[in-house]
């Protein structure tokens, strides 16, 4: 939600087994590495538009421990942007039942529908999670879903470099330096909804927008 830079992590801790005393119980917790949108969909494996139009409970295993079930959501997929060569119509996604292990939430009453990234198991069920790019399609801007189609694709041997304090400088040619939380205090600012890193014809990476840029520091302006 495949490049040389990390993928986000999702770390929910799953089901903790206390054996000896006959009991099971959940570590909680998620937390995702930050990431740009672009990282995401280099490091997923499947990326789609899809309406939610049923859920229900699955065990995808012979476990009977609650925090081994899953959502299975019924979908109605709109269109694909990346796994064509994995999957040719997906049905269904699995996502854990707590959001404590990383488990997302979608309604089926969003008309839109939305853009969900994830995994696809071995036995090809797909899997998504809250570090996965999953966001109602309605809250994406338009460069972001213009950048679905083949800029986000085009800039996946790029790293992409999250600045947090100054001084932040570029460690290769191959690197665009992520701002958005140094100049907003925002993981979902300008760089995140407006900007693709691209790799430009003499092989090194740039910020790209495909319009009038914004005022701001520390980005690359240079169309490729």
């Amino acid at each position: 939600m495949a490049m040389s830079q990390e993928r986000s992590a999702c770390l929910g801790l799953w089901v903790l087994l206390l054996l000896g005393a006959g009991m099971e119980e959940v570590v909680e917790g998620c937390s995702c590495l930050p990431a740009h949108p672009q990282q995401l969909f280099c490091s997923a494996e499947i990326v789609i538009r899809a309406k939610i139009s049923g859920e229900k409970i699955v065990s995808p295993s012979n476990s009977s421990s609650p925090y081994m079930k899953m959502i299975q959501y019924e979908i109605k997929m709109i269109k694909m942007f990346k796994g064509f060569d994995k999957a040719k119509d997906i049905q269904y996604v699995y996502t854990p039942v707590f959001s404590s292990l990383c488990g997302v939430k979608l309604d089926s009453n969003n008309k839109a529908g939305y853009l969900i990234s994830g995994s696809m198991w071995s036995d090809g069920r797909i899997s998504i999670g809250q570090c996965d790019l999953v966001e109602s399609w309605d809250n994406l801007s338009l460069s972001q879903k213009k950048n679905l189609n083949y800029r986000y694709q085009m800039g996946c041997e790029c790293r992409i470099n999250t600045c947090y304090t100054v001084p932040c400088a570029s460690t290769g040619e191959n690197e665009c330096l992520w701002t958005d939380w140094l100049l907003d205090n925002s993981l979902n600012g300008e760089q995140a909804r407006q900007y693709a890193c691209i790799r430009r014809s003499d092989t090194t990476c740039s910020w790209y927008r495909g319009g009038p840029p914004p005022e701001k520091d520390f980005l690359d302006m240079t169309d490729p």
